[in-house]
């Protein structure tokens, strides 16, 4: 079986408008015919009747149908003329040599005539003559004149419809075709394209906004969806992406915590290890002179402050990459905060012979979690100490007017490698290791830096300075109580 064949909706709307307008046009040429055909019968029934008018008035007054009055009158040159009584019997026919005894009060027109005065009947054929005639009747109650024109050739002529109308009916019905078949062509294409944007839309394709329909009531409407649609796809796909990476930051935390477990559980080791020899050292040799054995206390001692110190450190750089809510904020000067730390590192630097020097105004306060900050200052203070082998550390606080407060720790010590500094704020990370360990460092100092003042708002780099050592910039936010 032979496939159905599916028209497209342009197709579709267009036969349909032409079978509309052919329809329409037509019951409108129709309705024309009719009414112009029974205008032009009023017309000739007008003619007539001024026959029948005069013939009557002729009868009335003589008694006597002036019959060769009629012939030729009017324009028509073969006219009938009957007269009937009022019993329905023709008393004159000019059109018969022998009268019909047949009652003629059944006809239309005389019947109407009798009951209105006058009447005509535009072709009714004729049983006395057999020739088919267009009848006008009009009745004074007595008699009935009836005149009658032969419905020939001409007659129909003169009733058919004007071919000029018809032609301009169907000039009109073209141009209707025409006009109809560019605009169902538009609207068709509109309907096709909301069908392919229907069709994409429910196969998940990408759809841009940039399909822009024409400028009318149908195509803004189709603008409209196309743009909220795409939108739509693009709030979808940003909330994909934010979620893509949400999702990717999450295992990167996941990952993050595992390292620093393992690295915890590395770090753990060796003061647990030192430890455990030497309780076992106490506990299985009793002999131990009072100086040994003072020896390995103050070892497990040293271990045990490592180990807090380590765990610690742990607890604050974890608090600080949670982001925990309850981190209370307060306005902090920092020229107090700098020298208490200062203070309590001036013994440790005073036996590296390391100088610190503060340049901090009195009057600049900032932002900030009071044990985060000291941790920071402390932190960076401390490695300058530990690790520079320089002879001075410089604190400067610099305010620029805007919202934050840039400040600047730097040493005059040996620096490092260029290499080492895109990871110095990685965990764990060592440029010396057995160095690092020999003066007590945890590895995460300053990992404890970076995070404390990334949680602030701030920002942080190092870089080496040309004559020697380290320079860490950092910016903290000022208080807005000022």
């Amino acid at each position: 079986m032979a496939s159905s064949i599916k028209l497209s909706y342009h197709r579709r709307l267009f036969a349909g408008l032409v079978v509309y307008s052919v329809v329409l046009v037509s019951c409108f040429a129709v309705f024309q015919y009719l009414r112009e055909k029974d205008f032009k019968a009023e017309e000739i029934n007008l003619r007539l009747q001024h026959i029948n008018e005069s013939l009557l008035d002729d009868l009335t007054a003589t008694g006597e149908v002036a019959v060769p009055r009629v012939f030729g009158a009017e324009g028509f040159d073969e006219l009938r003329v009957s007269i009937i009584d009022s019993d329905g019997r023709v008393v004159f026919d000019n059109s018969l040599d022998r009268l019909p005894d047949v009652n003629h009060l059944d006809r239309r027109e005389i019947a109407d005539a009798v009951k209105n005065g006058s009447a005509y009947t535009i072709r009714r054929h004729s049983a006395s003559t057999g020739i088919n005639y267009f009848y006008s009747a009009r009745s004074n109650g007595e008699y009935t004149v009836r005149t009658a024109v032969p419905y020939d050739v001409n007659l129909n002529r003169l009733l058919a419809a004007d071919i000029g109308f018809l032609w301009f009916m169907v000039g009109i019905t073209v141009a209707m075709c025409i006009l109809g078949y560019f605009a169902t062509r538009r609207v068709g294409q509109l309907i096709s394209r909301l069908n392919s944007f229907a069709s994409k839309a429910e196969r998940g394709e990408r759809i841009y906004d940039t399909d822009t329909f024409p400028h009318d009531e149908l195509g803004e409407i189709s603008n409209h969806i196309v743009r909220l649609y795409a939108r739509l796809q693009q709030a979808m796909a940003d909330r994909d992406r934010e979620h893509k990476a949400a999702m990717r930051e999450e295992q990167e935390k996941i990952e993050m915590k595992r390292r620093l477990t393992n690295n915890i559980n590395h770090e753990l080791k060796t003061p647990v290890a030192a430890m455990q020899v030497c309780l076992e050292t106490l506990t299985t040799h009793h002999s131990l002179s009072e100086e040994r054995r003072n020896d390995f206390i103050r070892r497990c001692a040293d271990s045990c402050e490592r180990l807090r110190r380590l765990l610690d450190d742990v607890s604050q750089i974890t608090r600080l990459e949670d982001g925990a809510s309850n981190i209370a904020l307060e306005p902090l000067n920092l020229k107090e905060t700098v020298e208490g730390v200062c203070d309590e590192l001036k013994a440790a630097a005073a036996d590296k012979g390391i100088s610190i020097n503060v340049s901090v105004d009195e009057d600049i306060e900032i932002e900030g979690n009071a044990p985060f900050i000291d941790s920071i200052f402390r932190n960076l203070i401390a490695n300058a100490i530990s690790y520079s082998g320089g002879s001075e550390v410089e604190v400067i606080a610099v305010d620029d007017g805007g919202d934050f407060i840039g400040i600047t720790v730097a040493d005059n010590g040996m620096g490092v490698a260029e290499e080492h500094l895109p990871r110095l704020f990685e965990r764990f990370y060592r440029v010396d290791k057995g160095r690092s360990r020999q003066a007590g460092g945890t590895g995460l100092g300053l990992a404890i830096v970076k995070n404390a003042v990334l949680f602030h708002g701030g920002r942080i780099s190092v870089m080496c300075r040309r004559s020697g050592g380290l320079v860490f910039d950092f910016t903290l936010p000022k208080s807005d109580r000022r």
